[in-house]
């Protein structure tokens, strides 16, 4: 593709997954299906959390912002995908593909950092209870959200254009969707500075969030440690098992998802392995935060008695 017409090649081709006609019913109601119980499982935790005035605090408000980017960062793949699917066709366009990009790194940035500032949150809870009420007020709390899509913002940004900036990019994407490693894997331009920008912001987005996870967790286990009571530690820690179950699968999936690209070439396999944390993680968050946390389950119940004569 030339820098001075990108209209000469207008559509981009996602190879995705099989090709055999028979399959493509299968993993169209496949997905369709996961898709669904995504939106709805998240939507559920949101209206449940909304409606509920014992869920107004720090951790569920976060956790609804979280469902929120859940249905987000799986919708901005999956319909583009059923739609390519049912029609049997592979394509997508120049500036569809980059909206996409876009657009995933957004939602897939922020999920990231929600992930941290609730481990933070529950940091404080536990070994900061007297302060919690001063230290995670609600205009602090609006703070570290709307710092976190100001920064995910730009840093997207900075990352679409600069694929844009790509003077030669091949027209067969292995993937299911627009990401921006393997669009730099088939750009035939150079692709230093894009590689360059890429691994700082891993560096700096990835591995600082992280370490703030681990620290905080660290924190937390050292303030367990020191509860004499078995049934203290039970009640101080069942406050972050969802959290923590949700992080291990988040980047359980994430760091399979990179070994699987590292070692090996099949763009099936990778294909495969980023399902899971691009619908198979978010489809799952609802469900461990609602078997696992009494106060959502409570909310849940009363929010299907409320709506059940309406049905």
């Amino acid at each position: 593709m030339e820098a001075e017409n990108h209209t000469e090649v207008p559509q981009f081709l996602l190879l995705g997954f099989s090709d055999d006609p028979k399959l493509q019913p299968v993993l169209c109601g496949v997905f369709l299906s996961m898709y669904l119980f995504t939106v709805l499982g998240n939507l559920l935790i949101i209206v449940a959390i909304s409606s509920d005035s014992h869920l107004h605090t720090p951790m569920y408000f976060f956790l609804s912002n979280l469902s929120f980017v859940d249905i987000c960062f799986t919708s901005t793949t999956v319909p583009k995908m059923l739609v390519n699917v049912q029609a049997q066709s592979k394509n997508i366009s120049y500036i569809g593909c980059l909206i996409q990009l876009y657009f995933f790194m957004i939602f897939g940035g922020m999920d990231n950092f929600l992930l941290t500032v609730m481990a933070y949150d529950r940091y404080v809870a536990i070994c900061h209870p007297l302060y919690y009420t001063v230290i995670m007020n609600p205009r602090f709390c609006g703070f570290l959200v709307l710092m976190s899509w100001f920064i995910i913002f730009w840093v997207s940004l900075l990352h679409t254009l600069l694929v844009r900036r790509l003077s030669c990019v091949g027209t067969e994407i292995p993937h299911f969707f627009c990401e921006l490693a393997q669009i730099l894997k088939v750009a035939c331009s150079d692709t230093l500075i894009n590689n360059i920008v890429l691994y700082v912001s891993v560096a700096l987005l990835g591995v600082i969030p992280v370490t703030g996870i681990l620290f905080s967790y660290s924190r937390i286990v050292s303030s367990l440690m020191r509860i004499s009571s078995a049934g203290g530690k039970y009640k101080a820690f069942s406050t972050c098992g969802s959290h923590l179950s949700v992080v291990s699968l988040f980047y359980g999936t994430s760091l399979g998802v990179y070994l699987s690209s590292a070692l090996t070439h099949s763009s099936l396999q990778n294909s495969v392995a980023s399902v899971m944390y691009t619908l198979v993680t978010p489809m799952l968050n609802p469900f461990i935060y609602s078997l696992r946390n009494k106060d959502v389950k409570g909310a849940l119940r009363r929010l299907l008695k409320i709506a059940a004569p309406c049905l």
